[in-house]
């Protein structure tokens, strides 16, 4: 059975497709099949996936229409077809690791979806909407006998952000050390819950649909900070202050709220997979020039070998510190995820 993870913040510029990419890469590195879901309108996870070949992508008529959007759209459009698996991309590196694309439209579907889950009767033919979405997952993962599902929603409050986070198995937050992060993070304590509160009253509504919602509930996984600088290696003096008040919100006001509404793994489970109380996975600065190349080469920072690191002596030593430094985070946060669902 897959297990699906949501990257969720409803403030966008934290990396969250950033986080989607190199975590499920290194899921993929360590062995286990991964499936990435771009639920993101941007479509920058899938971009990221298909490099050069985005464009050509969704021109060729046999591929184009292997995407999130059309995979669904039987039970949007009311057709007699089945939800069936799609053909997904591989990666021409990572063997392991599959793409379900995202469609630019896919938000055309949020009026129907928002309609199908507050209509006071739900309609037969609204019925099956909010659980296309897992059905369309759960085919794929079973074609390619995917282990981890890795789902990246859009940065908002959208109706398919809220049906795609309750359908799922845990979620990642990922931020990084500003104010405005810290506003998403207390309003996340109150809209998480009253998702999920949403889900445990009306779930009963759709279990005769064909495609019924999935019963379980979202488990926090923890959160990422990044996107900060470093002096003397360390994160600048005006990033250290933030990137405590983060953890103190998560700790403090995110983790009891989530509590009350059982979205958190057992005690034992955090420790044995050496997750501290303040639920951080990692601090992960800025990659710099690293990061240069990773949007070149199309593949993580922590994997881009000597050869496309376009640099010599000292500024070469330290990209490989550095590349190392990230392999090191990024293996943490795998394993962490991995002894979580163990």
């Amino acid at each position: 059975m897959v297990n699906k993870i949501v990257f969720f913040n409803h403030k966008g510029g934290v990396s969250k497709t950033t986080s989607t990419f190199n975590i499920g890469w290194k899921l993929a590195e360590l062995g286990h099949k991964v499936l990435l879901v771009d639920a993101d309108p941007q479509c920058n996870l899938t971009s990221m996936f298909l490099g050069e070949d985005f464009d050509s992508y969704y021109e060729d008529s046999n591929r184009g229409k292997n995407n999130l959007m059309d995979g669904v759209r039987p039970a949007f459009a009311g057709t007699p077809n089945p939800i069936i698996a799609l053909d997904c991309p591989n990666h021409k590196i990572n063997n392991n690791l599959f793409l379900l694309p995202g469609h630019m439209n896919l938000s055309e579907y949020d009026p129907q979806l928002t309609f199908a889950i507050n209509a006071p009767v739900t309609l037969t033919s609204m019925q099956n909407l909010p659980g296309s979405f897992n059905q369309l997952i759960k085919n794929t993962a079973e074609k390619y006998e995917i282990e981890y599902a890795l789902i990246d929603l859009n940065p908002g409050l959208s109706t398919l952000n809220q049906i795609l986070f309750v359908s799922s198995d845990a979620f990642i937050i990922p931020s990084n050390p500003d104010i405005f992060c810290e506003m998403a993070i207390k309003s996340l304590s109150r809209i998480l819950p009253q998702w999920i509160n949403w889900k445990n009253a009306n779930i009963q509504n759709f279990a005769s649909a064909t495609y019924p919602m999935p019963d379980c509930t979202p488990l926090f996984i923890g959160e990422i900070i990044q996107r900060f600088n470093i002096r003397r290696r360390v994160a600048a003096a005006i990033y250290q202050p933030l990137i405590s008040s983060i953890k103190e919100i998560v700790k403090d006001t995110l983790a009891p709220s989530l509590s009350k509404a059982s979205m958190l793994f057992p005690e034992e489970k955090y420790r044995a997979a050496n997750i501290s109380d303040d639920f951080c996975l990692a601090e992960i600065k800025e990659f710099a020039a690293l990061g240069q190349r990773y949007q070149r080469t199309g593949i993580p920072v922590f994997a881009i070998p000597d050869n496309e690191l376009d640099a010599s002596g000292p500024v070469k030593d330290q990209l490989i510190r550095n590349r190392a430094e990230f392999n090191d985070q990024f293996s943490a946060i795998a394993n962490n995820i991995l002894s979580l669902f163990n």
